[in-house]
């Protein structure tokens, strides 16, 4: 199970809305506990994909300086984040071709949905399996 904070669904979905009609990307500081991982923190990433109307790349620098400040407060990268301005809240084809994190929660924040969605997908190494995601107080 993936859980976040209601401001942390919030902040995907704010970081989505504002960045489109381009993909938004950031990563989700946390906590594991066995299958559950919990977000303490979201941190926007740069996209610097060449073509970010359709595809997302995270900003390496900025994506490394995440991880050094998740294991300086004790804590961890639990996933990635990014949007679909226009589609589906279901990893793409390049998504799935780009995904490098085994053990790692991707989602994905579609806009074309009404309400918008945030939907998670655990990344195996081989595939995305669906994730149950919990927005907690």
């Amino acid at each position: 199970m993936f859980v976040l904070t209601r401001d942390a669904y919030d902040a995907v979905l704010d970081h989505a809305q504002a960045d489109a009609p381009l993909e938004a990307c950031g990563v989700f500081v946390g906590e594991r506990d066995g299958d559950q991982r919990r977000v303490t923190a979201v941190r926007r990433v740069p996209n610097v994909a060449d073509a970010p109307r359709v595809r997302y790349e995270l900003d390496p620098e900025t994506t490394l300086a995440v991880f050094d400040e998740a294991e300086a407060t004790g804590m961890e990268v639990v996933g990635f984040y990014h949007s679909h301005p226009s589609g589906p809240g279901r990893p793409s084809a390049a998504d799935r071709e780009h995904a490098r994190w085994p053990g790692h929660v991707y989602v994905v924040a579609s806009l074309a949905a009404r309400p918008p969605t945030l939907d998670a997908w655990l990344w195996t190494g081989e595939d995305f399996e669906r994730q149950p995601v919990a927005v907690r107080d």
